[in-house]
């Protein structure tokens, strides 16, 4: 197929990458270590650590999972934590003892913790002290041996490391109750680890790096297997479209807002900016807006990831717009579809581009991302990266060609090995010659921009006429009335479904008859909501998407 996108890649940006040029994330991240040794890597709540630090430490916490939990490569180890020192240490550290890394949601309920461990036959967690009551409760379903216990103050300077531990488990009472038999500290884990050798342990391309959990395109939960290939391809992928604007080893500092476990964040802030010698501020808890907005002000960012939804909350916040934004180069928005109003003012307060880029867990996740030179948000996802080629494809998985509307299918180094243990699911998106379907519906146009229209299964069918939530959403949020805003379908005797929206409002005066009243101007007929709801929030994911999900599911469950 012709890669029409390669006209029009930024200046720079290769056609193709060579995964072969590291063997795995391992080799990547010593180089990086070496190369960058006395520059810092990681930052959080006033402490910073320096990429010698990091990896002084990592193999520390390598050599205590190896020589004394008795780990063996091809382990599985999970990571339960939100956004700390401790997690950039323990990731490097698994993965230099040749484990396998099991993501794991920090808010995850009692049931869908024992699903995850049980099926990816994690032998060892580290786990925050807040959330390891859940784990006491599940533990005998599990096959975990080996469970080491972090604080949040474990890796910050005396006295704040004491001051935060203590504000934590008394003030706030945010630590639960709980008891696990055998379980060390983090701490002690490290300190242990400096009189514990390495065994080497040699890590190839195919081995997995992480067993990374998705609802995928089923909404069933299931571990996507990233390979160290994968993730070699998909950071020389990222790392070559950000060096058009950051430059390797410069001093540029990223904030890390999303939480890393998640696969966004992951790669582009943990590792894509390990990749390029630069330094991550992790933001442990980015839903406190007013402390989030006080830690921007101790830096001198450049890079900014985050998905609507923290964008849209962060311009509503007090002292945001009095920030410092002269050293931003680059706004990136993924993990939902970014709304034009929330770009618009993004700009307008910020004065950076607010850039679309977009992926899946399954793809590692970076597929497609825009030019970082653009003057205007464009509504488009992007250019296929790399080494990617994209296509657009019928049910029947037959290429619709460009300027037609179909199901985004993608092909690439950085697409998934499957789904763990999980054959039959895996059949179900990949085509032949490696094309995975990725469950989202868009087109692309002459240029070899993508647009995505809105998720497979998100869409609703008024009549036999296709309305995208998407689009609902983005002619809502431009009203002066509206916070937030979730388009769903809502079962309806007539035309099958109608359109029903959910609202938080910026304005308590705005009626549900405004808003339509709205949509008569933007809006065909059958697109324009039928039933307007107002809440006070919604529901959202750790990341901040919007569950249409649930939303669904009580329109569905009122209807009947």
């Amino acid at each position: 197929m012709e890669r029409v996108w390669l006209k029009h890649y930024p200046a720079g940006v290769p056609a193709d990458v060579n995964p072969d040029e590291y063997p795995s994330l391992v080799s990547m991240f010593a180089e990086s270590c070496e190369r960058f040794a006395s520059l810092p890597a990681y930052s959080n709540m006033g402490r910073t650590i320096s990429y010698a630090d990091l990896d002084r430490l990592s193999l520390q916490f390598a050599s205590w999972l190896q020589q004394v939990a008795g780990l063996r490569k091809g382990d599985r180890i999970a990571l339960m934590m939100p956004n700390l020192l401790q997690y950039p240490i323990a990731v490097f550290g698994a993965l230099r003892a040749g484990l396998a890394i099991v993501n794991t949601n920090p808010l995850y309920t009692h049931r869908e913790l024992a699903h995850q461990l049980n099926d990816s036959g994690a032998t060892a967690i580290v786990i925050l002290e807040n959330f390891a009551h859940v784990l006491a409760e599940v533990m005998h379903e599990t096959s975990i041996k080996t469970v080491i216990v972090a604080s949040v103050g474990d890796q910050l300077e005396f006295p704040k490391s004491i001051v935060a531990n203590f504000v934590v488990r008394y003030v706030r009472k945010q630590v639960p109750t709980w008891s696990i038999p055998g379980a060390i500290r983090f701490n002690r884990v490290l300190n242990e680890g400096q009189f514990q050798t390495l065994t080497p342990v040699t890590v190839g391309h195919e081995d997995t790096a992480f067993l990374q959990y998705t609802g995928g395109t089923t909404g069933v939960a299931k571990g996507a297997v990233l390979t160290h290939r994968n993730m070699v391809s998909n950071l020389l992928q990222a790392c070559a479209w950000l060096g058009t604007k950051i430059s390797i080893g410069g001093g540029d500092i990223a904030i890390a807002s999303l939480p890393l476990y998640h696969i966004f964040s992951l790669t582009a802030n943990c590792l894509s900016f390990m990749r390029l010698g630069a330094c991550n501020v992790l933001i442990t808890n980015p839903r406190d807006f007013t402390g989030f907005v006080a830690e921007l002000g101790r830096h001198r960012f450049t890079f900014f990831s985050g998905v609507n939804t923290l964008f849209n909350a962060l311009m509503l916040t007090p002292g945001f717009a009095d920030l410092d934004f002269k050293s931003l180069k680059i706004t990136l928005g993924g993990g939902m579809a970014v709304q034009e109003a929330v770009a618009t003012r993004w700009k307008q307060v910020t004065g950076n581009v607010l850039t679309q880029a977009w992926g899946l867990t399954e793809t590692s996740p970076a597929a497609c991302i825009n030019p970082f030179d653009l003057d205007e948000f464009n509504g488009s996802i992007g250019l296929p990266i790399p080494s990617t080629e994209v296509t657009i494809r019928n049910d029947a998985g037959e290429d619709l060609g460009l300027n037609a509307s179909g199901e985004i299918c993608v092909r690439g180094p950085q697409v998934m090995a499957g789904y763990w243990n999980r054959p039959d699911e895996t059949a179900k998106v990949m085509l032949p010659g490696g094309w995975f379907r990725t469950g989202d519906l868009g087109y692309m146009n002459d240029a070899g921009f993508v647009f995505i229209q809105d998720r497979k299964k998100d869409m609703i069918n008024v009549s036999g006429f296709n309305v995208y939530p998407n689009e609902v959403e983005d002619v809502i949020a431009k009203h002066p009335g509206v916070r937030e805003v979730a388009a769903v379908s809502q079962p309806d005797e007539k035309s099958g479904e109608v359109v029903a929206v959910f609202i938080v409002r910026k304005d308590p005066a705005l009626t549900a008859e405004d808003i339509v009243a709205f949509c008569h101007g933007e809006l065909t007929g059958y697109k324009i909501p039928k039933h307007v709801y107002f809440r006070d929030e919604l529901p959202k994911t750790n990341v901040g998407k919007i569950m249409r999900r649930a939303l669904r599911d009580e329109v569905a469950g009122a209807s009947s």
